[in-house]
């Protein structure tokens, strides 16, 4: 039904085969441990299937479709972030604008209109959320729902809208297609958390900022970027125009900057005193849970892998 190029065909199918051992060892758990509960585990495995399903349906598609799709990923983000923070209720007149902006962005996204589409909310979006707060004549908490406001609308549109323009890039390596990078960018960002995460549990003792995330040490963060460092190098050149040591360069910046995304996003919901940002997603949390490495990422890999070749 699809034509799927053939690398990407290739780690598609080694998604496909991960998640299939992530239900089997779920399965074998629960039978040998009928006492404990797996609950979660399972909600967590179910969760990936039906996430994994959509993209890349929506990938493989078309563009336009993958476009509007992380479309909706910004807005929910978006709603996400801004039903966990609190704002002030005259605010909900300026946050119309900023709900307003992802339709505009991804029409300069999906339109390949890179000049507007690298301004338009730093720039636009970021003058005019605060004339509209002063046309509403409030002046109490104005700096505290202007900074949620532009920070809320930075992460969760400018940021992600980043991984729909990579759909849109001219096409360099054929064996990848126009979803290469993409999946490039998806697969090492999550695979850096899974890294750092066993990485940690195997041989972390040294703490990197406990108030933040106790279990995050520099043995699991140091172990990650070594992993994704190395494995960048090898798929990087099969899914990207990117050379082996410009993929090695691009495996660091993505696990560094996915901790860092990570950690940043675990702030916030430590500053609100919750455990996940929502229920979106059994066995995950909410859409920031899962979005919060690639915030960071998605922006820094995109103008790595642009100013390398584009």
């Amino acid at each position: 039904m699809f034509n799927i190029p053939i690398h990407s065909f290739y780690l598609m199918l080694l998604v496909i085969v991960l998640l299939i051992s992530g239900s089997v060892i779920s399965y074998r758990l629960q039978q040998r441990h009928p006492e404990k509960d797996y609950t979660e585990l399972r909600q967590r495995v179910q969760s990936w299937w039906m996430m994994i399903g959509i993209l890349f349906a929506a990938l493989l598609f078309n563009q336009t479709l993958a476009v509007a799709f992380f479309g909706l990923i910004s807005f929910l983000a978006l709603k996400e972030f801004l039903s966990i923070v609190p704002t002030r209720q005259n605010d909900r007149r300026v946050i119309f604008w900023a709900y307003l902006a992802i339709p505009l962005q991804y029409y300069w996204v999906g339109s390949g209109w890179y000049g507007m589409f690298i301004i338009f909310i730093p720039i636009y979006i970021f003058l005019l959320l605060p004339v509209r707060m002063v046309l509403l004549g409030e002046t109490r908490g104005f700096i505290h729902s202007a900074g949620i406001l532009h920070w809320a609308t930075m992460l969760t549109v400018y940021c992600i809208s980043h991984i729909a323009y990579l759909l849109m890039l001219p096409v360099q390596n054929e064996a990848a297609g126009y979803i290469g990078p993409v999946l490039f960018l998806l697969f090492m960002t999550q695979f850096n958390d899974v890294c750092q995460y066993i990485w940690g549990k195997m041989l972390g003792r040294h703490k990197i900022i406990p108030k933040v995330s106790p279990n995050k040490t520099w043995e699991g963060f140091l172990g990650g970027v070594v992993s994704i460092t190395l494995i960048s190098g090898f798929i990087g050149p099969l899914l990207t125009p990117l050379l082996w040591w410009e993929s090695f360069i691009a495996g660091m910046l993505i696990s560094v900057s996915g901790f860092f995304g990570d950690v940043v996003i675990s702030s916030v919901k430590r500053d609100l005193r919750i455990k996940d940002t929502g229920r979106l997603i059994p066995g995950h949390g909410g859409i920031l849970d899962r979005m919060d490495s690639l915030m960071f990422t998605a922006p820094l890999f995109f103008h790595f892998l642009f100013y390398s070749h584009y």
